[in-house]
């Protein structure tokens, strides 16, 4: 990251101010950066929506929120200043004409970041409003929140209207698992660590699990995600941006670009999964009433407003595969849905068995070495390697122990940085390695449409699963007809 006096003067204006994003992540976000220093002194933070608000009404509701979502409690100091930040701006995001009132508030001196946390819907619509006020200039900026359109097709529209006025230099597709440590982790662990650089490929890994799963059901997001499903809101983004940054090969160095093309290749290697190899690669549920931390919790169909003949998967489990020469028969489990047991999202390689076990006496299957690195909510590295038992005997006794990597741990005195808080600051400085291409997004719905494309074809329901469970049965035999088991 660069230091303060090089993180230019801006406003930041977020569109949806008042929304759940702002008021979880945005803002907290914003507020992290001042406390450490990282936002010029002359920086704003412009909020929009429809409603209408006063300056003060903003600094109240952005006090209230920063309370509850800043877990080490708040500098008055820093709130105090980072509160006098703050810009209240009433806009109907349709109506190009009102977005005069914006040009008013806004700076004309200093560089514009614009935050659509919003609908995708109506990207095009705030993009046509800010350029006929001519409020887009060559080194502003847009964030684009996920998803970006629910098919490839829808996906090109929204690219197409916002492309229409800003360059692609200047849009910044966000997806936060890009921002988080043990993700960015990755380049460091693959290409700064001989012992994994030079076995990383088919010869030395035998397959690789991506899981991540989520304890909260719908959380009133019904509209929304009934729609999307689990396909279209975690896999064709989260899922794929993490195996890419696993199986891409070492970029040129770390430019945004170099980054990019590397794993926009790994994308359009998976091997297509199609209608006539949808149910051997993958199985899609539906969580049932169920049970999770001893309390009783609805199914899928009997959440609030719930569409009680919908057929949209809560769970996605995808037997995925790479063609090419690094890859070739290494299969990438990729497993995802809500209402599981916890919240828990890790990767685990597993290493391939040693061809010879001169340890028979003591261990008569020598297990495989396992790397796992954990997302969330621990953030950390761990692998599994074998150990000889200290003592006497003259048996060499051996037993597996975890070579163990815990961020908080490890950096007791470092607090983990929110993966908003990184990707904030990186828009604000101008870097785009950790946001999404367009091309990139192109392709990962390519490859997304296809298996949402055969399971309509094939009309099968979603597999039922208790809530509380690790998904439906048939997600077991989906690695289980490889002779591997899910790690949980």
């Amino acid at each position: 990251m660069k230091n303060a006096q090089s993180s230019p003067a801006v406003d930041v204006v977020l569109f949806g101010v008042l929304g759940d994003l702002s008021r979880r992540k945005l803002l907290p976000a914003l507020y992290q950066l001042d406390l450490a220093g990282l936002l010029d002194e002359s920086t704003r933070v412009v909020g929009v929506a429809r409603q209408e608000h006063s300056n003060q009404d903003l600094v109240d509701f952005a006090k209230e929120n920063l309370t509850q979502f800043v877990k080490e409690g708040l500098n008055e100091e820093v709130l105090s200043r980072f509160l006098a930040r703050l810009v209240y701006q009433r806009l109907d995001f349709k109506q190009t004409d009102s977005y005069a009132d914006l040009a008013n508030t806004v700076a004309a001196d200093k560089e514009r970041i614009y935050y659509f946390s919003t609908p995708p819907a109506i990207y095009g619509d705030i993009t046509e409003g800010l350029h006929k006020a001519d409020l887009i200039q060559p080194k502003d900026r847009v964030v684009m929140e996920k998803p970006i359109g629910h098919c490839l097709a829808s996906s090109k529209v929204i690219n197409d209207m916002v492309s229409k006025h800003f360059e692609e230099n200047q849009i910044y597709r966000i997806d936060h698992y890009l921002g988080k440590e043990t993700v960015l982790n990755l380049l460091v662990l693959r290409f700064a660590n001989s012992l994994f650089t030079n076995n990383w490929d088919r010869n030395h890994i035998d397959h690789i699990q991506i899981t991540v799963a989520e304890s909260v059901g719908i959380e009133g997001r019904w509209g929304f995600y009934d729609e999307a499903g689990q396909m279209r809101d975690m896999v064709q983004n989260h899922l794929l941006q993490i195996l890419s940054l696993l199986a891409m090969e070492p970029p040129a160095d770390l430019s945004a670009d170099s980054i990019r093309d590397e794993k926009l290749k790994v994308i359009k290697a998976l091997l297509p999964i199609t209608r006539q190899n949808i149910k051997e690669k993958t199985v899609r549920g539906q969580y049932t009433e169920g049970f999770l931390a001893g309390k009783a919790v609805p199914g899928y169909l009997e959440e609030e407003g719930a569409n009680k003949n919908s057929n949209t998967e809560s769970f996605v489990a995808i037997k995925a595969e790479i063609d090419n020469w690094r890859w070739t028969g290494v299969p990438f489990y990729l497993r995802t849905g809500k209402r599981m047991p916890a919240k828990h999202s890790e990767i685990v390689v597993h290493f391939k068995e040693q061809p010879h076990n001169i340890f028979k006496d003591s261990y008569a299957d020598l297990p495989a070495n396992k790397l796992t690195i954990r997302l969330q909510p621990d953030e950390g590295v761990e692998l599994e390697v074998m150990n000889k038992i200290p003592g006497i005997a003259s048996q060499m006794n051996i037993h597996e122990n975890k070579l163990d990597l815990s961020f908080s741990e490890t950096y007791e005195n470092e607090r983990v940085v929110d993966a908003y808080e990184r990707l904030m600051l990186e828009v604000i400085n101008g870097n785009q390695s950790l946001f999404v291409r367009r091309d990139e997004v192109e392709a990962a719905w390519k490859w997304a449409d296809s298996i949402i494309d055969a399971w309509q074809a094939s009309n099968d329901k979603p597999k039922p699963y208790a809530a509380g469970s690790w998904g439906p049965v048939s997600s077991i035999s989906l690695i289980a007809r490889d002779d591997r088991q899910w790690v949980e």
